[in-house]
């Protein structure tokens, strides 16, 4: 393995890292002792800035995008400067140069006055949603739906399997921290986040996120392992009129129907399944009898809920760069969603967070911010001890001190292989066949699908009026916002524009016309029930996966995750935090094979 540092072996033969570069086995460096054992040996050796640094989950790329109009710096600079040891992985290349970019930052930290390995983590990686705040595509992993379409299977004992593959996919790279899976309910529909939902029943969620965890995580977090870092607590789903919390007009979670305790199974799941790490909301948990300042800030939460209520003592991370933004220099600069504690000083802050119980400050890379507050006297070196300890445990149960290198050629020859199979069946498993019958013909008019991918089915014409049948894919309807990151949040109405709707209505009286809508959010599809020879609900699949659907050489055994609400008028009505709260929905969760609890 590329390393800069040896592997040497003990009188009695045991190989170990000789971290701290002395050619002796100090304790912590010892894998036949208990983990508990080594990180107190570690963090005993520590300076605060060494542990402060640890507090730091800052943001990496592998190399500058040639793209952008000044190069950017990767993030590893700052494992040398700074001493941080955790980033988030943005862009990923191929899976061989994602290993060798894993083994190239273990070196830097290797290197360092107590080797402490580096703990690369990543935002979902394995659907078709790409997002740079939330979600990415590409990188050559294997392709599954969104989380939303792993509810829809209904599947536990698949989704587990499924989390399973992610699992080896992510360990090959070096990610060794998944930075999900949401456990917020889809109870407000116009929400932009659903699609990273295990749906709007409570229950149902509650037992994806349970398999989900067991499949990333395994038994025990352990060499195998990828941790997850759950979020987004207390629950995410109650966005006051559907607006993202990573905008101001998102600020607050709502309760008018009295139903936070709803938004807590899942979460109460992933704790009974061992979950690793949880991340808190942005939002401010509004009217909920919790303090009135973001999760990330909130006492109440972390402390009061998390830590003693659940007894959690797993790495709580915040939400990333919550406190000081996030800059991509000479090009924009995000502002800080420091909902709640806007009138504080930056340094006010930092202090508020760790009170509030956090370990770790996601997006920030400064360890001064934390040596600052220990400074003041406002937070004690004890309490930076008490996150260090936390953190440390997750790097050695990883085994990440033993060896934290992967092998490129294997990492090759894993992602995106044999697991590309198992990904497109969960596809073809998520599929929901809303209404009517697939449709048949040799002559096919396709919209939204490769018209390459479509002539292996049939004769491809450019007009309706010149096929048998017609195959169209449709995103749901969203309204197009300002802003280099608003964009990419699906937000607004959920009803298809007038001009739209009609074109559609047309179509499918001019061809019998198979419909597949993309359901990130549940759309009102009333217009084209009306009309449809066939409605597919999709969370994400290849062209021809869905082709197969369409045409009727593949069933559809999925099922609704979410009601689909008849009208807008019936979700501007609905209560944000109750489930199932539109009236008269146009087809109701679990639609076509049960009905909605």
């Amino acid at each position: 393995m590329p390393t800069t540092t040896a592997y040497l072996r003990h009188t009695d033969g045991t190989p170990f890292r000789d971290l701290n570069h002395n050619g002796t086995m100090e304790p912590y460096e010892d894998p036949r002792l208990p983990v508990e054992d080594r990180v107190e040996d570690l963090l005993g050796r520590m300076t605060l800035p060494e542990k402060a640094a640890l507090m730091c989950h800052g943001r990496m790329v592998t190399r500058s995008d040639p793209r952008m109009p000044v190069p950017l710096p990767t993030g590893a600079e700052l494992i040398a400067a700074r001493g941080v040891t955790h980033f988030a992985m943005m862009a990923v290349p191929d899976p061989r140069a994602m290993a060798e970019w894993n083994n190239h930052v273990q070196d830097l930290a290797a290197a360092g006055r107590l080797g402490i390995p580096v703990t690369l983590s990543s935002d979902p990686r394995h659907g078709f949603a790409s997002n740079p705040a939330t979600a990415h595509a590409g990188g050559g992993f294997s392709a599954g739906p969104e989380p939303i379409g792993l509810a829809a299977t209904d599947d536990e004992a698949l989704v587990e399997e499924y989390a399973r593959l992610i699992g080896r996919e992510l360990c090959a790279v070096g990610i060794r921290v998944a930075i999900h899976p949401m456990a917020d309910l889809a109870t407000e529909p116009r929400w932009a986040r659903i699609s990273g939902t295990f749906g709007e029943d409570p229950q149902r969620a509650a037992r994806m996120i349970a398999a989900y965890i067991r499949g990333l995580q395994g038994d025990a977090l352990g060499r195998g392992s990828v941790a997850c870092m759950t979020k987004h607590f207390p629950g995410g789903g109650p966005q006051y009129r559907g607006e993202d919390s990573h905008f101001a007009a998102g600020r607050r979670l709502v309760y008018p129907g009295g139903a936070f305790e709803q938004h807590l199974i899942p979460f109460e799941a992933a704790f009974e399944a061992g979950t690793a790490q949880i991340m808190p909301a942005y939002a401010i948990p509004s009217g909920s009898g919790l303090a009135e300042v973001g999760a990330n800030f909130n006492r109440d939460v972390i402390t009061g809920l998390l830590r003693e209520k659940y007894g959690f003592d797993g790495v709580i991370c915040t939400d990333f760069n919550a406190i000081t933004g996030t800059e991509i220099p000479g090009v924009t600069t995000f502002p800080p969603r420091h909902w709640g504690v806007e009138d504080l000083t930056v340094a006010e802050q930092v202090v508020l967070t760790i009170d509030a119980g956090a370990d770790q400050l996601g997006g920030e890379t400064d360890p001064e911010l934390v040596l600052a507050a220990v400074r003041s006297g406002a937070v004690a070196e004890e309490r930076v001890d008490a996150s260090a300890r936390r953190i440390l445990r997750d790097k050695f149960r990883l085994g990440l001190f033993d060896d934290p290198y992967v092998d490129p050629d294997a990492a090759a020859a894993l992602v995106g292989g044999e697991g590309r199979e198992l990904g497109r069946a969960v596809q073809r498993r998520a599929l929901v066949q809303i209404a009517g019958q697939p449709v048949a013909g040799r002559r096919l008019y396709v919209e939204g699908i490769d018209p390459a991918v479509a002539a292996r089915y049939g004769a491809v014409v450019a007009r309706p009026e010149d096929a048998d049948a017609a195959v169209v894919r449709l995103q749901a309807p969203y309204e197009q916002r300002e802003g280099m990151l608003e964009r990419y949040f699906h937000s607004g109405s959920l009803d298809f524009p007038a001009d739209e709707a009609q074109r559609l209505r047309v179509l499918a009286d001019t061809v019998p016309t198979a419909f597949a809508v993309h359901l990130d959010r549940p759309a009102v599809l009333t217009p084209l029930a009306e009309r449809a020879a066939l409605l597919i609900g999709d969370f994400g699949a290849e062209d021809d996966v869905l082709l197969d659907a369409a045409l009727g050489r593949a069933g559809m055994p999925g099922v609704l995750p979410f009601d689909l609400p008849s009208s807008m008028a019936a979700v501007e009505a609905a209560r944000e935090d109750v489930p199932f709260d539109t009236a008269d929905p146009l087809f109701r969760c679990g639609h076509p094979h049960a009905t909605r609890p």
